[in-house]
């Protein structure tokens, strides 16, 4: 199943960019980093820990994802193309499913948001398995995005779980966002990591789970 036609079908009108929470009725945004913590070592310990424990307990090594990454840049410069490998080719196991790697050029994903118009977003998706990516390292370089740590990646980084009808999206250290095209689908991790809601949503958030 291509992406559009899975998009149209399970999260209808729903553009592919952050805030996914802000955007979509049935979700969670969870707080990673401890924003009263100075030391970083700590601090990205629990950013780690929190987004690997979600990302474990959403997904199953045996489900279908496709991983979207949203590269944007100005129009006229076409030297991403020669990079789209690397944004996967360090966290896939097995050659042969980086022959899957699709790559597409729309228009910029915020455009409508910043009336820029001389940009536009590279789209890599790439469906494959839980079990054929290495998402210790891919999860751990995510949300290294806005720390002085390497590796570190820049891009919008979707896991869409064709499985259980799930998205998560890390946005930086700060916290990551999980939506459902039923809310029956993430209800039990709303239930397991409720401490580690992020309290400005909560009453939101709560709401659409009674």
């Amino acid at each position: 199943m291509h992406l559009n036609d899975y998009m149209n079908k399970k999260f209808i009108n729903l553009k592919l960019r952050p805030p996914l929470f802000y955007n979509w009725d049935t979700g969670i945004r969870f707080e990673l980093g401890n924003p009263d913590e100075n030391n970083e070592l700590v601090y990205m310990d629990r950013v780690y820990q929190r987004s690997l424990s979600l990302f474990k307990s959403l997904h199953s090594l045996d489900d279908e994802i496709i991983i979207v990454a949203n590269v944007h840049h100005a129009g006229e410069e076409n030297i991403l193309r020669r990079r789209k490998l690397k944004i996967f080719n360090h966290y896939i196991k097995f050659k042969e499913v980086l022959f899957r790697l699709q790559h597409k050029v729309i228009p910029y994903v915020f455009e409508d948001v910043y009336d820029i118009y001389d940009f536009e977003t590279h789209r890599y998706t790439l469906r494959c398995k839980v079990s054929d990516v290495k998402y210790i390292n891919l999860i751990k370089a995510i949300c290294n995005q806005d720390m002085d740590i390497k590796p570190k990646i820049y891009h919008d980084i979707f896991f869409i779980n064709i499985t259980n009808d799930t998205i998560f999206h890390i946005y930086d250290s700060r916290g990551c966002d999980v939506i459902a095209s039923e809310i029956d689908s993430i209800r039990e991790l709303y239930k397991n990591y409720n401490d580690w809601v992020l309290d400005y949503d909560r009453v939101t958030i709560d709401k659409a789970f009674e």
